[in-house]
């Protein structure tokens, strides 16, 4: 069993270390607002920490969960960062959605310190989480992944590198991506069968059985045909998201039109209010046109 720091613990972060202690594993969890700390470790077991640096300090691996750009900087740099008390030869292992450019930073700053760092964003919500069934995206160096596999699989169903530091956060966007496209998608199907006096659930029970068929249609059309959004992957977070994908798009000369436009359109679900609203809110912007 290995020693492991965890440092963010949110909706996703908290069950994923949860899963780690579980298994046995000596967990040192750091979170910024403390309390969140203490409540997991009085659930789970395990040690709290005041500084990522503290929390870090002797462990084998260090796995993060945070909101961003500059939340990943601060939890890895810095006096009281991660990297300023791991020892040579461990590994960070990063779970944030983040831009690719942030990542390699860090990845060429753990390796001036000997430490190494993995890229590794995770899909599959709030509830993948909580049963152990993430699927996980990974870049950076080979010997590095191979030896956190073991940690990852904890919490995960499927666990893949794809290459070379900023890989997993690339394979991260497209999977925004897609997701973008198919909630619009259908969202729009259930606000025509809606407009044009079918029985939603009915019509959903058909066509997911064909090509229309996803993980969306089949997890989140009950909960959109009942108006239910306090819940799952918020409009916020998609939305930062998305920026980091049109960004890079920029960038690399990809052409992303459709993400473009379901970003302006979750742009009107938080004019709504809907900020915390899972994604599939856009079915509720639809509905607000009449």
């Amino acid at each position: 069993m290995a020693k492991l720091a965890f440092l963010g613990l949110g909706v996703m972060g908290a069950p994923m270390a949860g899963h780690l202690q579980q298994a046995g594993h000596a967990v040192t969890v750091y979170n910024r607002t403390a309390s969140k700390a203490e409540d997991w470790v009085q659930s789970h077991g395990g040690a709290m920490a005041p500084t990522p640096a503290k929390a870090a300090a002797g462990a084998d691996f260090v796995m993060s969960c945070v909101g961003n750009d500059d939340d990943l900087r601060s939890v890895c740099l810095g006096e009281t960062g991660a990297f300023a008390s791991m020892s040579p030869g461990s590994v960070f292992v990063d779970h944030t959605t983040v831009s690719a450019a942030v990542t390699r930073d860090l990845y060429a700053a753990a390796n001036h310190s000997q430490i190494s760092f993995v890229d590794a964003p995770i899909s599959g919500g709030q509830a993948g989480a909580e049963n152990g069934a993430l699927s996980i995206m990974c870049g950076g160096d080979a010997g590095a992944y191979e030896r956190a596999v073991p940690i990852m699989e904890v919490y995960s169903k499927i666990c893949r590198r794809i290459g070379e530091s900023g890989a997993g956060q690339m394979t991260k966007m497209c999977n925004q991506i897609a997701i973008a496209g198919l909630v619009q998608g259908l969202s729009e199907a259930l606000h025509f069968a809606e407009k044009a006096g079918l029985d939603g659930r009915a019509v959903v029970e058909v066509i997911s059985q064909g090509a229309a068929g996803s993980w969306q249609m089949s997890n989140r059309y009950e909960t959109m045909l009942d108006d239910h959004f306090e819940h799952g992957f918020a409009t916020d977070w998609m939305r930062k998201d998305l920026d980091i994908c049109l960004r890079t798009a920029n960038e690399t000369g990809a052409s992303l039109p459709v993400t473009a436009l379901v970003d302006q359109f979750y742009k009107d679900v938080q004019n709504m209010g809907g900020g915390r609203w899972d994604t599939s809110s856009l079915f509720k912007r639809l509905q607000s046109m009449g």
